[in-house]
């Protein structure tokens, strides 16, 4: 029964640090996803699987890198277009 208990206190530890304690919200024009670090490197991942529930792209429009805060993002009817460069 302790081996369970302890085998369940890690996995909800593990699925809490990955978008928070509470998780992403959001609904058809866009949403947040509670900020970390784990979450900010999956948060395209997390919007565009929120977004293409109502055939719709998901684009990241704000990050504030603080415990606590959220990345918010848009659901968007045509793709984001591209921005940033990259310089070979």
């Amino acid at each position: 029964m302790r081996r369970q208990a302890a085998l369940l206190a890690v996995l909800g530890l593990t699925l809490a640090s990955c978008v928070g304690v509470y998780g992403p919200k959001g609904n058809d024009i866009g949403g947040i996803i509670p900020w970390s670090p784990e979450a900010e490197q999956s948060a395209l991942d997390i919007a565009q699987s929120n977004c293409s529930r109502f055939n719709k792209y998901a684009h990241i429009t704000s990050i504030h890198r603080v415990y606590g805060d959220y990345i918010s993002y848009a659901c968007w009817w045509k793709p984001p277009h591209q921005t940033r460069r990259y310089i070979r």
